[in-house]
């Protein structure tokens, strides 16, 4: 079976991940791995600072984060893109235990060979979202249409 998708350096921000061969819309490509957590393992871990920027760790769900950083795998390092071609899929596991949910990547459009692979991280904070945040989570994804920000606009509270 051939590769579909390889790591290499990418023009978005370090390393990304790239199409190996044409591949079809609604591709599942690859599974998000890594050491799975609580939220408050990785706020001691990583000391909760919405500072770091860090885009190794996927909330998994209410329980568990996925953190990409310990045993992670290709996944990891897929970039976010305000025009992704990809997004996230999350299965919960039918037994109903959090530890064994999952979460993979599929394509949501046809991609060429060579295409970086990209989902929007659809990061949210529930701190203001001064200037200073908005250059810590900066998105360099080049989209004619990007925002400029992985942050994603907070909803507004129903009165």
């Amino acid at each position: 079976m051939p590769r579909n998708i390889v790591l290499r350096r990418s023009a978005i921000h370090g390393n990304g991940v790239f199409a190996a061969r044409d591949l079809p819309s609604g591709f599942r490509l690859v599974q998000y791995r890594g050491q799975l957590r609580t939220h408050e393992e990785i706020d001691q871990c990583y000391g909760g600072d919405v500072d770091s920027g860090h885009t190794f760790l996927f909330t998994l769900n209410e329980d568990y984060v996925i953190d990409g950083n310990v045993n992670g795998n290709i996944a990891r390092w897929i970039n976010t893109s305000c025009a992704p071609n990809c997004e996230t899929v999350m299965e919960p596991h039918a037994s109903g235990d959090p530890r064994r949910d999952r979460v993979f990547i599929e394509t949501t459009r046809k991609i060429r060979a060579g295409e970086e692979i990209t989902y929007d991280y659809c990061i949210t904070l529930d701190e203001p979202h001064t200037p200073r945040l908005r250059k810590i989570w900066a998105c360099r994804c080049g989209a004619k249409r990007c925002t400029g920000t992985m942050l994603r606009p907070k909803r507004k509270k129903r009165s």
